[in-house]
């Protein structure tokens, strides 16, 4: 994809990988609209960078989605790059008496909300790219948070479908496999020991101008790229089962 000169909605937009594709799209002198739940936090990323677009809507909503999505097609008909990112992600065990309703919440935002997106937004003319955001964790899960790593494993799979089915329109569909990041994903302090975004950020931007539509950065390049021993062993010791 081409780096500048694009409008581009990003899901998720405020915070975490979203902020950081929001600030490096903005130095690379693009326009950029951002979505998500948080009215005040969008307001304050708007106070940080004056030129970002902010929309608040829900996404595990389908007539939110729908609404977003007819927004744009009135006021930013020119929009040429989706960047679905928004997501969430659940700690917990299937005994637990909440987890159906952690586990529709992930299945809303992870995989309903992505594939209602591009199937609208696929329809305007303008648009050039799709970009979803998966994880190394679509490889390899872990058991703690199994519908969060299913869903990611769910929204690759789509992704490489997507990108063949789109071909013909001259759609490209571009997949980014972070691995675990300093963000607040799934509770603050839980990725601490984590790279920070800012560094996933600069290795992905440089794969991308050069023209690659499956974008990994350390331990999800070993996943994605990993044989059927290599992820089995990484599932043992993630897991810590013996």
């Amino acid at each position: 994809m081409k780096l500048s000169n694009n409008k581009i909605l990003i899901t998720g937009g405020a915070s975490g990988i979203g902020l950081g594709l929001t600030e490096k799209f903005i130095l690379e002198n693009n326009t950029v609209i951002i979505c998500g739940r948080r009215e005040a936090l969008l307001k304050e990323i708007s106070k940080r960078f004056p030129s970002v677009i902010s929309r608040k809507c829900d996404l595990s909503v389908p007539a939110e989605r729908e609404e977003l999505y007819r927004w744009i097609s009135e006021y930013h008909s020119d929009l040429n790059v989706l960047v679905n990112n928004a997501g969430i992600q659940q700690h917990g065990n299937i005994s637990d008496d909440n987890f159906m309703e952690k586990a529709h919440a992930e299945i809303d935002i992870n995989i309903e909300a992505p594939v209602h997106l591009a199937s609208m937004f696929m329809k305007l003319n303008s648009l050039q790219t799709i970009i979803n955001v998966t994880s190394g964790l679509a490889f390899v899960p872990m058991i703690k948070m199994p519908v969060y790593c299913a869903t990611k494993a769910f929204l690759h799979s789509y992704t490489v479908s997507l990108r063949q089915i789109l071909k013909s329109k001259n759609i490209e569909v571009i997949e980014l496999i972070p691995p675990a990041l300093n963000t607040d994903l799934g509770g603050k302090g839980l990725h601490d020991y984590a790279p920070p975004v800012g560094d996933f950020i600069r290795s992905i931007f440089e794969q991308l101008a050069e023209g690659k539509t499956e974008v990994t950065f350390g331990f999800s390049e070993l996943m994605a790229k990993g044989s059927a021993e290599d992820l089995q062993k990484a599932f043992q010791r993630m897991n810590q089962l013996s």
